[in-house]
């Protein structure tokens, strides 16, 4: 091969792997993050079922928090290997730990806790758009969603889609997202609201 094939080889296969890298080099320098979030479940019939909007939180390794604040008002915290996910309507907290909660939030996947390489599959799935994707598929078997997208935009995170083994999809877009700013401890603390129910799988 001369070194002009070589070369061209060579761009199409960082073109080929570069969503890949950027997910890879996102995870690496991203110490803190937080963002804008719209979030929507889509049926098997391909039709929205339900949209909220928040605010996410994202600390490395092993933190974050996504404040849902409409329609209805609910959290989900991840320290010290726990999620916590409470409904302020039904009053409700249950706690999980991190390896039982994989299929629970994606935002695991990006916190530090999970092993991408160890756990995933990865497949770069090209440009729509401005931004650039990468496919996730569960190494396990037993896990309770067939893959997770990850979208990037000019190395930031943008969106995300989950599809659990029941058809139905979770799209999440982000906005306004700003890295490495500091964050609050608290954010990352959790206390069950007083007379909330506590359901715990410990």
């Amino acid at each position: 091969m001369n070194d002009l094939a070589y070369s061209k080889n060579r761009a199409k296969n960082v073109a080929k792997n570069e969503p890949v890298m950027q997910l890879k080099v996102f995870l690496k320098v991203s110490k803190s993050l937080f963002a804008d979030f719209k979030q929507v479940l889509i049926d098997e019939a391909g039709n929205p079922t339900q949209a909220s909007q928040g605010v996410f939180y994202l600390q490395r390794p092993g933190k974050f928090r996504w404040d849902y604040q409409k329609p209805f008002q609910q959290q989900i915290v991840s320290n010290s290997g726990k999620v916590w996910f409470y409904d302020s309507d039904l009053e409700q907290v249950t706690v999980k730990k991190v390896d039982e909660s994989l299929g629970s939030t994606p935002a695991l996947l990006l916190s530090g806790d999970v092993s991408l390489e160890d756990n995933y599959t990865m497949e770069n799935q090209g440009t729509d758009g401005d931004l650039q994707w990468v496919k996730l598929f569960p190494k396990n078997q037993d896990s309770s969603f067939k893959y997770v997208l990850i979208g990037l935009s000019k190395g930031t995170l943008a969106g995300m889609e989950l599809s659990d083994n029941f058809g139905q999809l979770t799209r999440i877009y982000f906005s306004n997202v700003i890295l490495n700013a500091p964050l609050k401890q608290t954010l990352f603390e959790f206390q069950p609201p007083k007379g909330a129910d506590v359901f715990s799988d410990q």
